[in-house]
């Protein structure tokens, strides 16, 4: 192996890992970046849905690199690409549709608000929403992201306004806001990472409609690859190297962490050692690392001492509808406009008094169809009825949905935490590097499809007053790219691998910056909220690094 070395090395480059190695390098210290994946250019980031959606642009192929999936312990795991977020320089910011909220002050006291919960493993955070406010401030300036202050009575406390006014609206968003409201509903503008207006070297919303799933050549989506990381290159402190697997954190007879070794692009083996490691792999790659970082110090896997390395697995609980409007004699729907109707509820997020013995929800968000064409034809193909429509009758559904608008709705709800979900290495699956893969272990508390299906009820409510041609109500499911708690955050390290700064309990140079702190999943997108307590954790970081106590 070639060594060398720095005073950081940041694992992962996406929310967790990029405003750490801002942080860091502006602070002074040498950083490398290691990037499992490869460094694309903006014009690399085609709107061509075969290159970036069916193909491994984002996304290893399952046969190259999967994870694994089973709902017991007693199931044979299948392999799966669920569980993975990206693998590109700026991690699954790149591809991600930019649904930037802040969680709840609730949602740092799951355990005291809502007490014991059969079959749930809640536990409170060590820190508090106003611990980690200013730092959703600072995330949002730095990804730059777009919104109006003050719309709902339910919103967080704020110490700012947004950075950039809210983007342009789709007429359909004022027919919502009025059905909504008709049914004692208080809807607002959703917060994007997406720039309203030209922002230093980066572009202004082109208004292509295609956010989710591609990346954004403007460069106004609020990537980590051209918001944060060009500006810690800058400082000629951080230095990210693509295509760099991180597969073993080595410790040294101290136990403190010595640096990293990793395959770098050609597959040869190399280590880098470091004063600091930070991993932020996501909470699934972030917990294959350390159970994989195995040693006469850790034979359990690198800071699992506690044998919670990969337990309390969370993901955001999900749901969705939809409904077709036929654009002939509606003249609101025939003219160029919008792709966005940009609006959000969360009147359900904890309401006052349990809703069909929910006590607590999530938030509900409509937004326009996406208009990938191959993923449209397939969705064409499955209306055809009990039997697939092909030939003329295919032809004829494909014409009529070409006139029609889609407005669906997802939903962001609460997962609660078990101790039947988790993340292991699976013992006999291994990638195309030999190594052994993550496996989920997946048993989700029936509490979580109530809590989702509350929120489609109202959501098919709105859709119904909006009298369309057509309207389907959607499942309830997970959204597992949206992952945490596999390292949990909390004072007692026999019930937390992290301290409240996100350091191992175990390991006094070992930070963890991805959602992997995660104690509860809220019911929002859990991306802001990791970009903010990377940046809160990098701070603490670097006041160290300063005092020269690292």
């Amino acid at each position: 192996m070639i060594p060398d070395e720095a005073d950081v090395v940041v694992v992962g480059s996406g929310a967790g890992g990029a405003p750490a190695a801002l942080e860091l390098s502006v602070a002074g210290a040498r950083v490398v970046v290691l990037e499992k994946g490869r460094a694309a250019a903006p014009e690399e980031l085609v709107h061509d849905e075969l290159t970036m959606c069916r193909r491994d642009f984002f996304v290893p192929y399952v046969a190259d690199e999967p994870h694994t999936l089973r709902s017991g312990e007693h199931e044979t795991a299948r392999p799966t690409a669920d569980g993975w977020t990206s693998n590109i320089v700026g991690g699954g910011t790149v591809h991600y549709s930019g649904f930037l909220y802040r969680m709840k002050p609730v949602d740092f006291r799951p355990r005291s608000v809502l007490g014991h919960v059969e079959g749930a493993a809640l536990a409170d955070w060590p820190i508090d929403y106003h611990d980690l406010e200013p730092h959703y401030a600072r995330a949002e300036l730095e990804l730059g992201v777009s919104g109006r202050w003050r719309q709902h009575p339910f919103e967080e406390p704020r110490s700012t306004d947004f950075p950039f006014p809210p983007l342009d609206e789709h007429p359909l968003a004022a027919r919502i806001d009025e059905a909504a409201r008709a049914l004692g509903l208080h809807p607002f503008s959703t917060p994007r990472g997406i720039l309203s207006r030209a922002h230093g070297d980066r572009g202004a919303c082109l208004y292509c409609s295609v956010c989710g799933s591609f990346g954004c050549p403007a460069k106004a989506k609020a990537s980590t690859s051209f918001s944060l990381l060009p500006r810690a290159i800058a400082t000629g402190r951080c230095e990210v190297r693509a295509r760099s697997m991180a597969i073993e954190v080595t410790v040294s007879r101290d136990g403190r962490v010595r640096g990293v070794v990793y395959l770098d692009e050609k597959g040869a083996r190399r280590f880098i050692a470091a004063r600091v490691v930070v991993l932020a792999c996501t909470a699934i790659e972030t917990a294959r690392l350390l159970l994989a970082s195995r040693s006469s110090r850790f034979p359990d896997g690198l800071a699992n001492g506690s044998r919670l390395v990969g337990r309390n697995l969370i993901f955001s609980g999900s749901g969705a509808g939809a409904a077709l409007f036929r654009r002939r004699g509606r003249p609101w729907l025939e003219r160029p406009c919008s792709p966005f109707v940009h609006r959000s509820i969360q009147d359900l997020y904890h309401p006052a008094a349990p809703v069909d013995g929910v006590r607590k929800a999530g938030t509900l968000q409509f937004l326009l169809g996406h208009a990938n064409p191959i993923l449209n034809a397939e969705r064409t193909l499955r209306a055809g009825g009990a039997r697939p429509a092909w030939g003329q009758r295919l032809k004829d559904l494909l014409r009529e949905r070409a006139g029609t608008l889609t407005l669906e709705f997802e939903v962001f709800s609460e997962f609660l935490p078990t101790a039947g979900t988790y993340v292991d290495l699976d013992p006999t699956v291994k990638d195309r590097f030999g190594l052994p893969v993550a496996r989920m272990t997946v048993a989700r508390h029936p509490l979580d499809a109530r809590a989702a299906e509350v929120l489609i009820d109202r959501g098919m409510a709105i859709l119904d007053a909006l009298a369309p041609d057509e309207a389907e109500r959607g499942g309830v499911g997970d959204t597992k790219f949206l992952q945490g708690g596999t390292c949990r955050f909390g004072a007692d390290p026999a019930a937390s691998v992290l301290d409240r700064d996100c350091r191992a309990h175990e390991v006094p140079n070992l930070y963890v910056t991805d959602g992997s702190f995660l104690p509860s999943s809220g019911g929002v997108p859990l991306t802001l909220t990791i970009a903010a307590n990377a940046f809160r954790v990098a701070a603490r970081v670097a006041e160290r690094f300063r005092a020269g106590a690292l």
